[in-house]
């Protein structure tokens, strides 16, 4: 699960708030992941949100050729592409490769091995031309889970929301929403996964809060 973006996103505030560093007029993101990871359900709700509060946006969803690819490999990548803007998105924007948000815990030599790689691109320099922030949101995740009692599977499923509640703080959003949007997702059948999927939330957002300011 990675995540592109301009280096000053969350700075860019909406037109009638007050910018807390330096408004941009658009800002580019690009969540990718997995087949199964959720970058399709992560990009929706975060440009939902973010719609909400007062931004134009425009997407363009990126499924991969193989549905049910194995994970790691090349051909299973998902991705979600949105432009935020305080005027008018037109276009869901070209390139965003300026920061890179990466789940480090996905790193592993097995993932390594299927995606092709002779190295991991964290330690051997091949990403020295990017802006990089490193996140174990796996392990996070996980960590945030751990009294859930989901199984390992179901837990991991969750870093998606994770990686949404480090956006949103990012931008300088609240997560109340999205904790709406998981209950009306949910229901009253499915407590139990509401509950882990608010708790990664909450921990993303609280990770970005605390580490970035």
């Amino acid at each position: 699960m990675n995540i592109s973006a301009s280096p000053t996103a969350a700075a860019i505030q909406p037109h009638h708030s007050k910018p807390q560093h330096l408004e941009l007029d658009t800002v580019v993101i690009r969540f990718v992941g997995d087949s199964g990871d959720g970058m399709q359900l992560t990009g929706s709700e975060f440009s939902r949100i973010m719609g909400r509060v007062g931004y134009d946006f425009a997407t363009h969803p990126d499924y991969p050729p193989e549905i049910s690819a194995p994970t790691g490999s090349l051909f299973g990548v998902s991705g979600f592409q949105v432009k935020i803007a305080t005027k008018s998105a037109l276009t869901s924007g070209d390139r965003a490769d300026l920061l890179l948000i990466i789940n480090s815990g996905a790193f592993t030599p097995a993932n390594l091995d299927k995606a092709g790689y002779a190295g991991n691109p964290l330690t051997d320099a091949s990403l020295d031309d990017y802006a990089l922030l490193a996140v174990d949101m796996s392990g996070l995740t996980a960590a945030a889970l751990a009294e859930c009692g989901l199984r390992r599977k179901e837990s991991a499923r969750c870093k998606n929301y994770f990686a949404l509640g480090l956006m949103l703080s990012f931008f300088g959003q609240g997560f109340e929403d999205a904790v709406g949007d998981i209950h009306q997702r949910f229901g009253d059948k499915n407590t139990q996964s509401a509950d882990a999927n608010i708790a990664a939330l909450r921990a993303g957002h609280a990770y970005a809060a605390s580490a970035h300011g």
